[in-house]
């Protein structure tokens, strides 16, 4: 078995699966992907989004709101994990999913840990000043990872990414 953690920012869509599977073509071993599709989640976080309106401070008074902003924020990364992995799963390839709601570098290096990964594939959009200055994932997990590591874009087919 060839295990390979898949870091991914948002839904895949049938491009992102078809070139995420080209890359292990001719692979003697069945490969079996470990998708990670973190939320953020953070009351904090939550809390002053929702009280900054247009510039406006608004007071926030209503702790179910945030809960419930919560529960909406898991259940849409949960649907869009699911529909990412049926894409793979659709291939004939073998899958398992998780999101989390931990910094996204360390869970991939706990995923890669916990599944044996012999890779990593970090799939996200452009992120032009993370990148610059070297605090985009691709980044930070290279600097840790003791696998080899690539980085793809979203939704962008292979010969435009160069």
């Amino acid at each position: 078995m060839y295990d390979v953690a898949l870091l991914i920012e948002r839904q895949l869509n049938d491009l992102d699966a078809d070139q995420i599977i080209a890359l292990h073509e001719g692979l003697d071993d069945t490969v079996r992907y470990h998708l990670l599709l973190p939320v953020e989640n953070d009351a904090a976080v939550l809390a002053s989004s929702m009280g900054a309106l247009g510039g406006q401070v608004v007071p926030y008074t209503e702790p179910d709101a945030i809960d419930a902003v919560e529960k909406q924020i898991v259940r849409a990364g949960q649907d869009e994990l699911d529909a990412s992995a049926a894409l793979l799963v659709e291939r004939g390839q073998q899958v398992t999913a998780t999101l989390t709601e931990d910094d996204p570098v360390d869970a991939l290096l706990e995923l890669v840990k916990q599944t044996g990964s012999s890779e990593a594939i970090i799939l996200t959009e452009p992120h032009v000043v993370k990148e610059f200055l070297h605090i985009d994932w691709t980044s930070r997990a290279q600097r840790k990872l003791d696998v080899p590591s690539v980085r793809l874009l979203e939704h962008v087919p292979f010969d435009a990414q160069r």
